[in-house]
């Protein structure tokens, strides 16, 4: 046992030792993350605590304004982007006056899913380091995990120097409209920078990263029938009724691309009968029909998740295909909604980026990361990056479990590693 015990501690001594003699700043880095820790740890107790549901439009400025007086106490330049034209909150961005090094971009956001309606509404801590409460990992953690990184660097005498725009958004959760000015921001940002890092908590596991994100996007079926006696279903004049063309278009969906690899396509709703109503705007409606009779309209409303703008493309072509191989007597019209969550790809300059976090890790004895596998990561803010900075990666948050739900939980023993990580890495890129 004792030599068991000797030889962990080794273990650790040389991994520290190691890391210590490759380059004192980075120790730096370390030692101020570790120093601040318990600091950072209240502050996200105390965002935790701030309801920000996306619709609480005071709530969320209110914690963008607790965070932008952080961010003035590291010297940063931040402002407030109201967010009255888009019908949301607004936008915290705050940058650095450095001119050295590539131009970072980090981003998070400052809503959650939990409005002031809601039964979670304060933190609770289950043990010593899990903490269950409304936004902690999704994503209240990774906001402070930015201010941790940044705080260490600021102590090295390394962030005064660096380029670094941070975007926190106020309508991740639920995009303002027209999504064009909501997102304006951070593509505006994202054309400015070099490589983006963000602060999501990826699929809770901190020993994965994300470096594809898949899109997603909205879409509607309206099906026309004959409305007839049922006695005449089938028949030349009749046709086979609304109902069993929408029901051959979603078969089809499934069968012909169900096996597609990261693409997934769902209707979520579903109305049909002789006479519907259906509101968009609350995916509700209503439907009337008899047994004996033919039913004349349905509508679907689904949405399409998919890991490029190539396979999107694929995909909506081969449904418009199946849409207008009607059964008699039917008709069909598919559209897609505009805008959306554009797919962040799978690149090489995303990859070159995961492995340079990889050796940030091993080196500071944390262990390997490895990409995260898409299906496991939905759509988040990083995606309005892709194509406009040469490397992004996600994930950079804090391990949590069981987002947008009342059971959501974060692990506080992991604000220190993540934060370190986070901030060797910048250095490193400087």
């Amino acid at each position: 046992m004792f030599r068991f015990f000797l030889s962990i501690v080794l273990t650790l001594f040389l991994i520290t030792s190691s890391f210590a003699q490759k380059d004192k700043t980075e120790r730096k880095l370390v030692q101020s993350v570790d120093k601040h820790t318990a600091y950072y740890t209240d502050l996200l107790k105390e965002l935790v605590n701030m309801n920000s549901g996306t619709m609480n439009f005071e709530g969320v400025k209110s914690v963008g304004m607790r965070l932008k007086s952080e961010f003035e106490k590291l010297n940063m330049d931040a402002t407030w982007k109201d967010g009255a034209s888009w019908n949301r909150a607004g936008h915290l961005i705050a940058e650095t006056k450095g001119n050295k090094g590539p131009k970072l971009l980090l981003i998070g956001h400052l809503d959650t899913v939990f409005e002031p309606d809601s039964p979670f509404q304060s933190y609770e801590m289950l043990n010593d380091s899990i903490m269950k409460g409304p936004g902690v990992a999704d994503m209240k953690g990774g906001d402070v995990i930015i201010l941790m990184a940044l705080k260490a660097l600021k102590k090295a005498k390394l962030l005064d120097q660096m380029q670094i725009k941070v975007v926190m958004t106020g309508d991740e959760e639920k995009s303002g409209s027209p999504i064009e000015a909501s997102k304006k921001a951070l593509t505006d940002a994202a054309e400015w920078a070099d490589i983006a890092l963000a602060f999501e908590n990826a699929d809770g596991d901190p020993k994965t990263i994300v470096v594809a994100r898949r899109g997603s996007s909205s879409w509607s079926l309206k099906v026309k029938g004959n409305a007839a006696h049922s006695s005449q279903v089938f028949t030349d004049k009749v046709g086979v009724g609304a109902i069993y063309e929408a029901s051959r278009i979603l078969d089809s969906f499934y069968q012909e691309l169900s096996k597609e690899e990261n693409l997934t396509f769902n209707p979520g709703v579903i109305v049909g009968g002789t006479q519907t109503t259906f509101d968009a705007n609350t995916n509700s409606g209503t439907a009337f029909g008899k047994t004996n009779v033919v039913a004349q309209e349905v509508t679907v409303q689904g949405d399409i998740r998919a890991v490029s703008k190539e396979q999107l493309a694929m995909a909506k072509a081969k449904m418009e295909q199946i849409v207008n191989e009607n059964y008699p007597g039917t008709s069909a019209e598919l559209t897609f909604k505009a805008g959306g969550y554009p797919p962040l790809a799978s690149t090489k300059g995303n990859h070159r980026l995961l492995s340079l976090y990889n050796e940030v890790s091993e080196d500071l004895g944390f262990g390997t990361v490895e990409a995260v596998n898409p299906r496991n990561a939905g759509a988040a803010d990083v995606s309005f990056t892709a194509g406009l900075v040469d490397m992004a990666i996600d994930g950079m948050g804090l391990s949590g479990a069981d987002d947008h739900t009342i059971n959501e939980t974060g692990d506080l023993s992991k604000l220190a590693v993540q934060a370190k990580r986070a901030a060797v890495l910048m250095k490193r890129l400087k």
